[in-house]
C-alpha cells in the first residue's frame, strides 16, 4: 500500500465514524444556504489579484511538521491582505493536521474564496464543507476516477460550490465532467512524493482553456509563477513555501510583489 492509498484508507475509516456522530439530515440543517458563495474562477482571473492561492497546512506527509507555531487566524488575515486570489485549507487531520474547524475560522479572516483540500471520497464531505463556510472544493481524479468526479462533481455544483479538479497526467484529463470550474496540475506524485514543475508545462497545452488552470506544488520564486503565467496558468496554488516561512503573509506579499504584472 502505497502513501494515497493509505491516506485514502484511513479517510474512509475516519468517515464512518463522522457519519454516525453526524448523520446527513442534520448535517444539511448546519448549511447557511443565504451565504453568498465566492467563485473561485473569477477571482482567479481577476486582474488586481496575484493568482496565488495560498494555502494553510501544519504538516504533510513528505514533510512532517512544517510549522508548529504558525496560528491560523494570523496567516489567512495576513494572505488576504495581500492581494492573495483564494486561501486553501488543509481539513485532513491524521496526515496534514487539519479539520473542518479551521475553514470555519478561516472564513472569520477571510474575503476571498476559501478551498476546501481535502481527500473527498464522499458526498457527505461535500455538505460539511458547504456547511463550513468553503466556496470550493479539491476533487482528486487519481482518486475517484471518471464516474466519481462525475457524481461528486454534479452534488457540488448542486450545493453551489466551485469543483476545482486535480491531475497528474494527460490521461486523468479523461475525468472531466461538465461541473468542473478549475483543473488543477499538481507537481507533486501523489505515490512517491517526487516534485516535478515541468509537469504542469508538459500538460497546460492539453488543459481545456474554458476552466480556470492551476499549477500546484513545488512553486518557491517569482521565476516559477511568471514561467506558469506565461505558459498559460491563471492560478498557482503555494503551500510548502509559504508555510515554511515564520512569517508565511510577509513571504507572499514579497512573492507578489516581485510577480506583479
Amino acid at each position: 500500500m502505497n502513501i494515497l492509498e493509505e491516506i485514502v484508507a484511513t479517510r474512509k475509516r475516519d468517515l464512518r465514524l463522522q457519519k454516525e456522530i453526524l448523520p446527513m439530515d442534520r448535517l444539511v440543517k448546519e448549511i447557511d444556504y443565504e451565504r453568498n458563495i465566492l467563485s473561485l474562477p473569477d477571482f482567479l482571473r481577476d486582474k488586481g489579484r496575484s493568482g496565488i492561492i495560498a494555502e494553510f497546512k501544519r504538516r504533510s506527509p513528505s514533510r512532517g511538521v512544517i510549522n508548529e507555531k504558525a496560528k491560523l487566524e494570523e496567516v489567512v488575515a495576513g494572505y488576504c491582505s495581500n492581494r492573495v486570489s483564494a486561501v486553501s485549507v488543509l481539513t485532513e487531520p491524521a496526515y496534514f493536521g487539519g479539520s473542518t474547524d479551521d475553514l470555519r475560522i478561516a472564513g472569520k479572516h477571510c474575503d476571498v474564496p476559501l478551498l476546501r483540500k481535502d481527500f473527498i471520497i464522499d458526498p457527505w464531505q461535500l455538505y460539511e464543507a458547504r456547511a463550513s463556510g468553503a466556496d470550493a472544493v479539491l476533487l482528486i481524479a487519481a482518486v475517484l476516477g471518471r464516474k466519481m468526479v462525475a457524481e461528486l462533481s454534479e452534488t457540488a455544483s448542486q450545493l453551489g460550490l466551485k469543483v476545482l479538479l486535480e491531475v497528474h497526467s494527460e490521461r486523468e484529463l479523461e475525468t472531466i465532467s461538465p461541473f468542473i470550474d478549475a483543473i488543477g496540475v499538481n507537481n507533486r506524485d501523489l505515490e512517491t512524493f517526487r516534485v516535478d514543475i515541468d509537469l504542469s508545462l508538459r500538460l497546460v497545452h492539453h488543459l481545456p482553456t474554458d476552466l480556470a488552470r492551476i499549477s500546484e506544488s513545488g512553486i518557491d520564486s517569482a521565476e516559477d509563477i511568471k514561467s506558469l503565467r506565461a505558459a498559460g496558468y491563471d492560478g498557482f496554488l503555494i503551500g510548502d513555501y509559504f508555510m515554511r516561512q515564520s512569517d508565511p503573509a510577509q513571504a507572499l506579499k514579497q512573492l507578489t510583489l516581485l510577480t506583479a504584472v
